[in-house]
């Protein structure tokens, strides 16, 4: 794999000079065990074939799709089948709101949110070198300023503590390895008050064309993030294949 060049993503020490907060001060966790602190979290099956055979809450969490994939994010049918430009108006972002996008891909969402927060900044956030790649290439030619690469981890999205206003997960949280450890990071990223937003395939719907492993169900993401910490709030259905699922951070 690919490492990724020094345009193409910053550290948390960069951002957190960029964005003008301190560093984040959180305790090691293991990428490779399935135990984590001080609880047992993850549990062990025969994968099923699009599965990893790891389970977190009874989900058996899916592959990844990788970087060959990157076409399929930038399809024309997306415009019709997810609405992003919907989506984005349903985050009510204000102008100068911190905005990450987790599991940024080539950068779909990021750069469309860009225009909506002028005065802020999108922190557009990848595992994959080769995405964030691609999307520094996208930046570059459209002169996009306000996205900024950033390399994530498999169990920490490498952000800032207390420096995001409103996180955004559109049809990657399925596929995190280590969702625990991840959403445990991403809520100490979120400003007190601070959302995210699940975008996810619905599980309850069978017409839905997307296999199981990649879809959610209301209650499952709400039993996954709520474990965290994190606010349930509402479930907008303005989508014609997936959940608007909005958390909160607690104001204080």
């Amino acid at each position: 794999m690919r490492r990724a060049s020094p345009l193409t993503a910053l550290g948390v020490t960069a951002l957190c000079a960029l964005l003008g907060c301190a560093p984040p001060s959180r305790p090691d966790a293991s990428a490779d065990t399935l135990t984590n602190s001080a609880h047992v979290v993850y549990a062990e099956i025969a994968a099923s074939p699009d599965g990893i055979g790891k389970v977190y809450m009874g989900r058996e969490i899916s592959f990844v799709m990788g970087h060959l994939g990157a076409d399929w994010l930038e399809r024309p049918e997306r415009e019709q089948e997810e609405r992003p430009a919907a989506v984005i108006e349903n985050m009510q972002l204000a102008p100068d709101a911190t905005v990450a996008d987790i599991g940024a891909g080539t950068g779909y969402f990021s750069f469309r949110i860009a225009s909506v927060v002028p005065k802020g900044r999108v922190l557009a956030v990848d595992i994959q070198p080769e995405m964030l790649e691609l999307l520094e290439q996208r930046k570059q030619s459209s002169g996009i300023a306000n996205v900024q690469p950033v390399l994530g981890k498999i169990d920490d999205p490498s952000l800032p503590e207390a420096a995001v206003d409103a996180a955004l997960l559109v049809d990657a949280y399925h596929e995190f390895s280590h969702p625990r450890e991840m959403m445990e990071a991403l809520a100490r990223a979120l400003r007190p008050g601070g959302r995210v937003f699940l975008i996810e395939y619905r599980a309850e719907d069978p017409a839905v064309p997307i296999k199981p492993l990649h879809r959610m169900s209301e209650a499952q993401a709400r039993r996954e993030l709520e474990a965290v910490g994190l606010r349930f709030v509402e479930n907008r259905s303005f989508l014609p294949w997936q959940h608007f699922l909005i958390f909160e951070k607690a104001a204080s």
